[in-house]
């Protein structure tokens, strides 16, 4: 009986079965704990529990043949499949993954951080992160100067409704204060497509603000004597005919070219239209002068009766007019209309993209009216390439380099260019769309680079430190000289007679600059401040780059060092999106927590 019970159990299957189908081991009666030298002689096992998983884990391998997993068997444990390893591996992490949770459970309220050392030097907090809607991406900025803590607030807000209202993708904003960064931000996307959000690195078309650019170059060849601002361009650009206006012959200088004072046509090629529009402005000028003078007198007499019939009267006779003026200049397409703003075609130098335009007649008398012109700047380019004896994107690569811009680019569809956004427009259907391909090699200089918000605020502080540095020569001897001499700077930020700036009917176009000057007409009422800035519109783009210079008194300057005052960039992959208010209004805000 006994003899047949151990055959039986000599016979009895090494695994058994489970009602899933699996192998597994039968259970075994308890062992001993093994001593010291019993366990020299033995190979390492692992628990039983873990062999089980791991040959329930590779169940179907083929046999190994291994002197290990002859020991395994030897010890009467059950074998292991060829995917044994990852099976340990996975146990152990298993095990590992208890062994932690318990401690976890098992540890103490964390101690309270240690008090401040007065003696050690202040660090900055470390920056926050806000939860961010999955429609609006924005990238956590670091934690700001405290006392900039409001403006930022306000400011962000702002921008934030104006990207809803326009439905831009996406905005990216940096505003520098007395030279020093101390906020810059993005907000939606820079890629809708692959969802990649805008940040302050962000890569953007900036559009005119490249006519700003194009400014130090001509300014540092004047400086440097190789250029005459007031001598006909075809001393320096004979590829580019010599003009007539109305029969009689005309020069075209340098100087008129920057203020778009030369006649030189936009992308609008119609001239009727074009003088149409003009002199429709002019008289809503007039009209609008006009009243306003009336109003005053009307003030100043306190004649209620008068201004009420005064107010009634061309309000009905001044609306047909107005209709039939408009239904002519109305018909006039605008510039993201015009197909020459869509070009593909490479142009090699400035010198061969001049056949655009350079056979076409002048629109108006060189000096005479104001008409925008970008084209303008392109010969401006080609009278850099002549006068510095250097290719024009050579020559602005090097100022780029000595103004730290080393972001800002040429706008070439073949480079990688990191951090590039690509840019968007609403179709008729008013669906968000890609932009079609735009090759702007024919007006590098007036709107053809890319850069980033962070450049933006570099090229500003330069430009203010160049146009304050000599107010602080008196108080302080041991100043830096500027990019740019004061005297260069001022006479750049100078409005110039019978200019307009499209983007603040308050100021007027300087040298690549719009200025407003300080103006106060009423007590106690609306202070307007002196500024400079630029604004750009591109295919799928907008920017503007706007420059507060602080009021500067003895008092201002005593113990302080230029620039003073605020620097505030803007850049979007949206076009036709107006940002020159929002630019002011960022300005000012920051420019009162300043002074608080």
């Amino acid at each position: 009986m006994g003899k047949e019970a151990g055959r039986r159990r000599a016979r009895a299957p090494r695994h058994w079965l489970s009602t899933a189908g699996l192998r597994v081991s039968p259970p075994r009666p308890r062992r001993r704990p093994l001593g010291l030298r019993e366990l020299r002689r033995r190979p390492l096992l692992l628990p039983d529990a873990m062999y089980r998983l791991l040959s329930a884990a590779t169940l179907g391998g083929r046999a190994w043949s291994s002197g290990r997993r002859q020991a395994h068997r030897r010890a009467g444990l059950p074998p292991l499949g060829p995917g044994w390893a990852g099976g340990l591996g996975l146990g152990l992490g298993l095990a590992l993954g208890a062994k932690l949770a318990g401690g976890l459970r098992g540890a103490g309220p964390a101690q309270p951080p240690e008090a401040p050392d007065p003696d050690a030097s202040p660090q900055a907090d470390a920056p926050q992160e806000h939860p961010l809607a999955l429609w609006a991406p924005q990238t956590p900025a670091p934690t700001p100067p405290r006392c900039f803590a409001r403006a930022i607030e306000s400011s962000r807000d702002l921008l934030h409704r104006i990207k809803d209202e326009v439905g831009a993708p996406g905005i990216v904003i940096g505003v520098s204060v007395d030279g020093k960064e101390v906020w810059s931000e993005g907000l939606g996307y820079a890629d809708v497509e692959n969802r990649v959000p805008c940040k302050p690195e962000t890569v953007m078309r900036i559009a005119s603000i490249s006519k700003s650019l194009t400014m130090v170059a001509l300014a540092k060849l004047w400086e440097a004597g190789k250029l005459d601002l007031d001598i006909p361009v075809q001393h320096y650009v004979p590829e580019f005919p010599e003009k007539e206006y109305e029969g009689e012959k005309v020069s075209v200088t340098t100087r008129l070219l920057i203020s778009h004072l030369s006649g030189i046509r936009h992308y609008e090629k119609d001239m009727k239209k074009v003088k149409e529009e003009k002199a429709y402005k002019a008289l809503k000028m007039i009209k609008e002068t006009v009243i306003s003078d009336h109003e005053r007198e009307l003030k100043e007499k306190g004649d209620k009766n008068n201004e009420k019939n005064y107010f009634a009267k061309p309000k009905t006779e001044q609306d047909p007019e107005a209709k039939s003026r408009n239904s002519k200049p109305g018909k006039k397409k605008n510039d993201f209309e015009q197909g020459e703003l869509y070009l593909k075609e490479k142009f090699e130098n400035s010198i061969e993209s001049l056949r655009l335009f350079k056979n076409d007649p002048l629109f108006f008398k060189p000096g005479s009216q104001f008409l925008y012109s970008t084209f303008g700047y392109t010969l401006l380019a080609a009278i850099v390439e002549r006068a510095s004896g250097y290719k024009y994107l050579d020559y602005m690569q090097k100022i780029f380099q000595d103004l730290d811009m080393l972001a800002t680019v040429q706008e070439e569809n073949e480079p990688v260019i990191y951090n590039r956004a690509r840019f968007y427009v609403y179709n008729k259907k008013k669906r968000l769309v890609n932009t079609p391909y735009v090759d702007n090699s024919y007006k590098w200089a007036g709107g053809g680079f890319l850069s980033t918000v962070g450049d933006l605020l570099k090229f500003g502080n330069a430009m203010l430190y160049g146009y304050q540095v000599g107010q602080f020569k008196n108080s302080q001897e041991n100043l830096l000289p500027g990019y740019l001499k004061p005297e260069t700077m001022v006479m750049m930020w100078t409005p110039v007679p019978n200019t307009e700036m499209s983007w603040d009917r308050e100021g007027k176009y300087a040298m690549a600059w719009g200025v407003v000057e300080k103006k106060q007409t009423y007590g106690s009422c609306r202070k307007q401040r002196h500024y400079a800035s630029h604004t750009g519109g591109a295919v799928g783009a907008s920017s503007v780059l706007l420059v507060l210079p602080e009021e500067l008194d003895a008092e201002a300057m005593a113990g302080k060092v230029p620039p003073r005052g605020v620097v505030v960039s803007i850049i979007c992959n949206m076009q036709s999106v107006g940002l020159n208010s929002t630019a002011l209004k960022i300005a000012l805000e920051f420019d009162k927590d300043r002074s608080d």
